[in-house]
């Protein structure tokens, strides 16, 4: 009998284990708050890392190879009253390339509206259908934003699922016009205005161009570079069918954030394509990138 548990045991952290979504480094930085008891932050750190990587945020099961890279470096810039801070999180993910040993960057994005409280050793626990805090409710947005593009670059609108989830913990925060990281009444950009202009009808192009870049792209390169490279350019310039739509404008910036070092590599060399239109488009969508766009030939 006790070999069986031992068995049924080791079999189920197996399961488990396998089945967790992401491989995310989680990183807090408290240099800035001189005085303070770093202990308790080094604490949240481990807080935050596990509940991230030990929790099961899908139904899905994931290899280990299958694990979405990802990382969070928190920095805490102020001591806002007793056991409260702000400051900014660092979200970053990345994909496999098929066929590769290449990983492509997916996500990179500041959010500066970090404002939460956190006692030393309070669990962190997540309720899709309750709020929590303003911690908590940080985290899980951007596990499943992560999620989100993860599924959209895999799949046709494939991350619908998860940005639903993502709109569910919005809607559920505590008095969110009160926050300057969830208010719907204002046209600054915040995880309320992103996570809208991500999900807009008027935009579901950038999403087709997120699955169609990666795809029929950058997941053939190693098989066929000139066609990868054809589908890419075709992808970007499709984004001209959103560019007019003043909605889609912070969108273009969070996309060139993680892919504009990466388009200057693929049009910089290989098989040639003509170039023309996508560097106009580029310059256009993407104006604070002319000196990068300039390297394209």
């Amino acid at each position: 009998m006790r070999k069986f548990f031992i068995f049924f045991s080791v079999l189920f952290f197996a399961l488990t284990s396998i089945a967790q979504e992401l491989n995310c480094k989680v990183v807090v930085n408290a240099d800035q708050l001189v005085g303070s008891n770093m202990q308790i932050f080094k604490t949240l750190e481990t807080s935050v890392n596990e509940f991230i990587n030990q929790r099961h945020w899908t139904d899905k099961v994931f290899k280990p190879q299958e694990r979405i890279d990802c990382s969070m470096v928190i920095t805490l810039v102020k001591q806002t009253g007793n056991n409260s801070y702000s400051g900014n999180i660092q979200i970053q993910s990345s994909r496999p390339v098929f066929n590769s040993i290449y990983t492509t960057p997916l996500f990179n994005y500041k959010d500066e509206n970090l404002n939460f409280t956190y006692t030393e050793f309070e669990p962190l626990r997540f309720d899709v259908n309750t709020y929590q805090s303003d911690l908590v409710s940080t985290l899980s947005y951007y596990v499943y934003l992560i999620l989100a593009l993860d599924a959209d670059s895999f799949s046709m609108y494939g991350g619908d699922a998860y940005y639903k989830i993502c709109q569910k913990i919005t809607d559920q925060v505590e008095n969110p016009n009160a926050k300057k990281g969830w208010q719907s009444n204002t046209s600054k950009i915040n995880r309320y205005q992103l996570l809208n202009k991500l999900t807009a009808p008027a935009n579901k192009q950038y999403r087709r161009t997120l699955y169609s870049y990666h795809i029929n792209g950058l997941d053939k390169m190693e098989s066929d570079k000139k066609t990868a490279k054809d589908a890419i350019l075709k992808s970007i310039i499709a984004l001209k069918n959103i560019y007019n739509n003043s909605m889609s404008t912070y969108i273009f910036r969070v996309f060139m954030d993680a892919k504009a070092d990466e388009i200057v590599q693929i049009f910089n060399g290989g098989p040639q394509v003509d170039t023309k239109n996508l560097v106009e488009i580029l310059n256009k969508i993407s104006p604070t990138n002319a000196g990068k766009w300039a390297k394209i030939k």
